[in-house]
């Protein structure tokens, strides 16, 4: 990378950890004041007014930032280009309008064909997440690894579910992953599921299909903090969403094996 792209990150760097912070603030707020009020965009798929009120700042600030920069969120789509942000405003909305405290804002910035920056934060905890690629992955500026987890025996996978595919095809992989062993749950934040494998707190996470806004963030950190991932976005996934797995390395191989999804690393 040329000095002059390097500076340039740089700037975008700053810039991602202090706006996603100030998305925080407005999240927090929607939670506290229990924006409990929801509609369905389809099965499952749940819409606040906070989701909307943090896509619209991210929005207006990358646009006055960074004004030839694209914008991409899950809430009101957007264009791609070179320099693209890619942001989940609000994920975990069902558990958000639940009032339980497992959501997160997840934003990504995808240079070319890839990821260069990625965070995730959770403002209930204030536990945020941040990577840029080739420079490892920090929780609150600290730095953080996958698990060393060999043996599913003791392991402890998250699979999550989208309507988007058959219920069988997710039944046959929690299926799998039961009968090697692991510990296998659900906790409706696909974003928070892979930073949970960057920092250890889980050994892998896999779901059939997910949107690039959902877990392009997570897919960076857990490579930088030394784990295994597919090959999202070598697939084309940006616009349409594909299937997403991530692993410590210790288990990565027999994971991809009982979900049927390759790994790239």
């Amino acid at each position: 990378m040329s000095a002059e792209a390097s500076a340039s990150l740089d700037l975008r760097e700053s810039f991602c950890q202090r706006i996603v912070r100030s998305a925080g603030e407005i999240a927090l707020a929607g939670f506290k004041g229990r924006d409990t009020v929801f509609r369905l965009k389809g099965p499952q798929d749940f819409l606040t007014e906070t989701d909307g009120a943090v896509e619209s700042h991210l929005r207006a600030a990358v646009a006055r930032a960074f004004p030839t920069d694209a914008f991409l969120g899950e809430e009101g789509g957007g264009d791609l280009g070179n320099n693209v942000w890619v942001v989940d405003p609000i994920d975990g909305t069902a558990n958000f309008a639940r009032g339980i405290p497992h959501y997160c804002i997840s934003i990504a910035f995808v240079s070319g064909q890839e990821i260069e920056l990625g965070a995730i934060y959770n403002p209930s905890l204030d536990e945020l997440y941040f990577a840029r690629r080739g420079r490892g992955a920090t929780l609150n500026g600290k730095p953080i690894a996958v698990a060393t987890t060999s043996s599913f025996d003791a392991a402890c996978v998250e699979f999550g579910w989208s309507p988007r595919e058959p219920n069988s095809a997710y039944i046959a992989g929690f299926a799998a992953l039961l009968e090697l062993g692991a510990n296998v749950r659900r906790a409706a934040s696909g974003a928070l599921g892979l930073a949970f494998v960057a920092d250890g707190r889980s050994d892998a996470y896999a779901e059939l299909h997910m949107n690039s806004w959902d877990c392009l963030a997570g897919l960076l950190l857990v490579r930088e903090a030394g784990g295994r991932v597919g090959r999202f976005l070598r697939d084309g996934a940006l616009v349409q969403g594909g299937p997403v797995i991530a692993a410590a390395p210790g288990i990565a191989n027999a994971m991809s094996g009982a979900v049927g999804l390759p790994l790239e690393n």
